[in-house]
């Protein structure tokens, strides 16, 4: 069959890469196209646009970037248009993905969604709409299934693939010598992967990085940028910045400051006591603040339905305050222990690796009947 993915960042690159490769191994005759990045270009066929101009976070920023997106959405619909699909498979990415939904819907194509968008953070009745132009929806957040059966929607769990990215990885056993890492303990960085995320995030963290010399720290760097750009933000300090290899990162650090998104589940999948940081535009922070519906905003937190990890958003992202929790998770036991003991909960609560195969099967299932 041919597939049509659409992912626009760099989570939806890695699940839509490990997708790619449950899909191959059930489907022979598979054939790709995507909007994607890196990770997915490894698994083969045709590569349309990277995600790296795609990626716009926030109310105004998206707006600034309005005539980027308005392109990037017409080559998208044309590029499904022309290619003679059996399914298109959304990844994550609403803003986007849900216009593609609408559009390829109404040209009769068999419309998945994996990933759902968090309708439940904020305008709910956006599943209404949901309902209305995606055939499939498949959700990797426990608590979204009642969430959607509330609306009278039917959806396929296929629980979470970033169980089956964990679960696949290997650690490189001369990580710290192929990377000039000395024997102190490490603090890993992940200021996210947008250029905006990096700007606000990587500065606060770099002032807290000389405050524990003891320390070792590194940036996990995005994939989708040159060393040159984060040497800006370095300038005399030696800190290295690592690319590719977040996960061998993750594997030896013993603590991580991190912004919020997926690497925040992936940080905690890894066993890694950790701050959560995030840091906007004003206007994009206001108006979010007012329909946003959600008590957190780290995913670790909105799982556990508790705080976990500590957020610290906006005025409270700065060096002091990411310096105090730092130092609480490396120096204070019993905070840290707490920590450590619900990530063994949300282990529990996030259950098996399979999600990739899962919702490979489903799809090929769906497909078929079409």
């Amino acid at each position: 069959m041919k597939y049509y993915l659409v992912a626009g960042e760099a989570s939806g690159d890695l699940h839509g890469a490990n997708l790619m490769k449950a899909l191959k191994e059930l489907d022979g005759q598979a054939e790709f196209r995507y909007f994607g990045g890196d990770l997915m270009a490894a698994e083969g066929g045709t590569l349309v646009k990277h995600y790296a101009d795609m990626a716009f976070m926030g109310f105004v920023e998206v707006v600034a970037n309005l005539g980027t997106i308005l392109k990037n959405l017409k080559l998208c619909k044309a590029d499904i248009a022309a290619y003679q699909l059996d399914v298109l498979i959304l990844i994550d990415f609403p803003g986007f993905n849900l216009k593609i939904a609408e559009f390829a819907k109404a040209k009769g194509l068999l419309v998945c969604y994996y990933i759902s968008p968090k309708v439940w953070a904020w305008n709910q009745k956006r599943v209404l709409k949901i309902k209305r132009i995606v055939d499939h929806l498949f959700c990797i957040l426990p608590f979204e299934v009642e969430f959607y059966k509330s609306w009278g929607m039917e959806i396929d769990y296929v629980g979470n693939p970033l169980l089956d990215a964990v679960d696949a990885f290997k650690p490189d056993t001369n990580f710290l010598r192929n990377n000039n890492l000395t024997n102190k303990k490490i603090v890993a960085l992940l200021p996210g992967s947008r250029k905006q995320e990096i700007s606000r995030l990587l500065p606060d963290m770099l002032v807290v990085a000389e405050k524990f010399p003891r320390h070792q720290f590194v940036v996990a760097g995005a994939p989708s940028f040159h060393p040159d750009y984060y040497q800006q933000y370095l300038k005399d300090q030696t800190i290295p910045v690592i690319f590719g290899a977040t996960y061998d990162l993750l594997y030896v650090a013993e603590a991580a400051v991190v912004a919020s998104g997926t690497a925040n589940l992936e940080t905690a999948l890894f066993n890694v006591p950790q701050v959560v940081i995030y840091k906007g535009n004003a206007i994009t922070i206001g108006i979010a603040r007012m329909l946003i519906k959600i008590r957190f905003i780290s995913l670790v937190n909105l799982i556990m339905d508790k705080t976990v990890v500590k957020e610290l958003i906006q005025q409270e992202c700065n060096p002091a305050e990411i310096y105090s929790e730092l130092n609480n998770l490396i120096n204070n036991r019993h905070h840290r222990e707490q920590m450590l003991t619900d990530y063994d909960l949300l282990d529990q609560k996030m259950g098996s690796p399979g999600a990739s195969a899962k919702t490979a099967a489903l799809i090929i299932k769906y497909a078929s009947k079409k």
